[in-house]
């Protein structure tokens, strides 16, 4: 499987040279600077291209190239969004970019409620609380109908939380819960956020469900004549959230996904953190059923609470066995390698990596740290190692 890193490009406090010293050979990436529903011009795409290939690395996965809006609602000029997305496709092909990753949560993506989570170990970790979650939707937010979605013991003790909170800590809750959006040009305040849920009013998950489908049946030719796969990233978390439905968040949501367009071109960017939020998930046994459809892979870690609640583990030592799943991926590459397909080697990242050492003294997309991550992607190499001489013996 082919190592690779992720990179908020030019400004990513994180440098190329870095990345190229953890041992990682691909970059994961994509032109946050262009705003959503408009074309990647193919100059664009080079010249990040040229960027990476300067300091020993290649473009190996775009994540994302976001959709737009309109898209998940079904509204606006999807005519020319669709036609924008088709040609970003092709003039990544043109440039020879295999894989692109995109997700279809509405108006938040990946959310958590703690930046800065404090580990038994002293790190520093990502955390999603039932408790101020439902403080946020219930009381902050005032989101009609909300205090329904969450149980009643959660609202009692997020009225507890609320009032203990000042400002600063409703102001350090908001933040957290936009900080899932990185690159993406919307930041919303409470008024904000009231008016982007308003959009979606009379949206439920079949509804959400079809616009999937109408887009997959768009752009998945393209991506098909550009020779991409493009691979849908689970809900995170895998559960309905503001109100909001989520729609890639369980087996039968991976099975829907792959049976709406059956291609090669149609698939997964397999994450072990999101699906491993979902407490009914066998994540192994996802893994060994979806690995052909599969076209990336998030590797991470969570621990869950009873309520709810969950923040992200070490990459080997949460709720999902790493090996497992790792096993179920290499054992797929083999059956590609065997048919001599050209997408056998799946790339793999490390993902949502711990605040660790001198992590904490740099600016870096929560989530996105140096060693925290290089701690992953050693963790996670030694497995795939140690699996794989297994098999060779």
């Amino acid at each position: 499987m082919e190592e690779t890193w992720r990179w908020f490009g030019p400004l990513d406090d994180i440098r190329l040279e870095e990345i190229r010293q953890t041992g990682a050979t691909g970059i994961v990436t994509a032109l946050h600077e262009i705003p959503y529903g408009e074309v990647w011009p193919e100059d664009a795409i080079r010249a990040r291209q040229a960027m990476i290939a300067a300091a020993g690395l290649r473009w190996s996965v775009v994540e994302s190239l976001p959709v737009h809006e309109d898209v998940k609602r079904s509204s606006g000029d999807l005519g020319r969004i669709f036609a924008n997305y088709r040609e970003s496709l092709r003039n990544l092909g043109r440039c020879g970019i295999r894989t692109v990753c995109y997700n279809f949560m509405p108006v938040v993506d990946w959310t958590r409620t703690d930046l800065a989570y404090a580990m038994p170990t002293g790190a520093v970790a990502l955390r999603f609380d039932a408790v101020r979650q439902a403080a946020f939707d219930v009381l902050m937010l005032q989101r009609p109908g909300a205090e329904a979605d969450h149980p009643p013991a959660v609202v009692a003790a997020a009225r507890d939380w609320l009032a203990r909170a000042g400002d600063a800590e409703q102001a350090t809750l908001l933040n957290a819960i936009m900080a899932g959006l990185p690159g993406a040009y919307d930041r919303y305040d409470i008024p904000g956020m009231r008016r982007m849920l308003e959009s979606y009013r009379g949206i439920d998950a079949a509804a959400l469900k079809s616009h999937l489908a109408r887009f997959l049946r768009d752009v998945v030719p393209a991506a098909e004549e550009a020779g991409i796969a493009l691979c849908m990233h689970p809900d995170d978390p895998p559960r309905p959230i503001f109100g909001l439905p989520r729609i890639v968040s369980n087996r039968q949501d991976l099975a829907d996904l792959v049976a709406m367009v059956p291609s090669r071109a149609n698939g997964i960017t397999f994450c072990t953190g999101s699906l491993g939020a979902g407490v009914a998930n066998d994540v192994p046994a996802l893994a060994r059923e979806f690995a052909p459809h599969t076209a990336f892979l998030h590797l991470r870690n969570v621990t869950k609470e009873a309520d709810g609640s969950f923040h992200e583990a070490d990459h080997l030592g949460g709720d999902v066995d790493m090996p497992a799943v790792i096993a179920a991926f290499l054992a797929e590459v083999a059956r590609r390698r065997a048919e001599g397909r050209a997408d056998a080697e799946l790339p793999f990242r490390p993902d949502h990596g711990h605040v660790l050492l001198s992590d904490a003294g740099r600016r870096a997309h929560p989530g996105y740290t140096l060693i925290g991550r290089l701690r992953g992607l050693a963790e996670l190499r030694g497995v795939i190692a140690g699996l794989s001489h297994r098999a060779a013996a």
